[in-house]
């Protein structure tokens, strides 16, 4: 079940153990929020695109009865996904695809999906722009292989009407976020800063959209910290992780 690099980790909240890698890539945060950010359907379809090693989808799953498609452009990170869905006895429910967004079409029927997840490479491909020396991270981290604008067109291909996207970002990238949904016909709705204490500046951002949804109601939600003044998770943060 392991290769010589990978342990088996557990969020104890939702009882999902994961295989990760030091090697290769490990869940962070941002995995853990975007899954509890939206309001998940109980039944249909989720697609969870950029999936790494398909974290976003598994905490996802305990949470509803929907049907969740993972698609992950790099083998080894779908491969690790593939074994945790087994690890969970989640095979009835979850599906890794080895695939480039790009193709998503060919395996998912457009006009059909309820909510997409997303946790997408955060920097913009830039020739001046450092990567990390580990391929694996440098593409989950930069705009190599995809783009924002790209993840929102696909994601408004698969969409059925009135479905909707949920990103986890960077908030230096919301404006690029709030143009590239509406460029795609995807109207922003919910928006959320999360920061990591109270006196520090955000340093996370989640967004959700509804495709062909109107275009007033837009929410801004209360500002979400990770940890109190004292460096310790502050409640809502602790449940996501170990339970209530």
């Amino acid at each position: 079940m392991l290769q010589n690099d990978e342990r088996i980790d557990q969020l104890y909240a939702d009882d999902i153990q994961i295989i990760q890698s030091k090697e290769v890539f490990s869940f962070s945060m941002d995995a853990v929020l975007l899954a509890n950010f939206p309001n998940l359907p109980k039944r249909g379809l989720i697609v969870d695109l950029c999936a790494g090693n398909g974290a976003v989808g598994l905490f996802a799953s305990r949470k509803t009865q929907a049907q969740i498609k993972q698609i992950e452009l790099q083998p080894r990170l779908a491969d690790m996904g593939i074994r945790s869905i087994q690890l969970n006895k989640l095979e009835e429910q979850m599906e890794m695809i080895p695939l480039d967004l790009k193709e998503a079409a060919s395996v998912i029927k457009p006009d059909s999906v309820d909510l997409i997840l997303c946790n997408p490479p955060y920097f913009k491909e830039q020739p001046s722009s450092k990567k990390n020396p580990n391929p694996y991270l440098a593409i989950a981290r930069h705009e190599i292989h995809t783009s924002l604008k790209e993840v929102v067109d696909v994601s408004a291909k698969l969409l059925k009407t009135n479905g909707r996207l949920a990103l986890v970002h960077r908030p230096d990238r919301f404006l690029d976020i709030i143009n590239a949904m509406q460029e795609a016909g995807i109207a922003p709705k919910r928006v959320q800063f999360i920061y990591p204490k109270p006196d520090r500046e955000a340093n996370i951002v989640l967004v959700e959209g509804i495709l062909r949804g109107k275009q007033d109601g837009f929410r801004v939600l209360p500002p979400f910290f990770i940890q109190d003044e004292y460096g310790e998770y502050q409640a809502e943060m602790a449940a996501m992780l170990y339970g209530k």
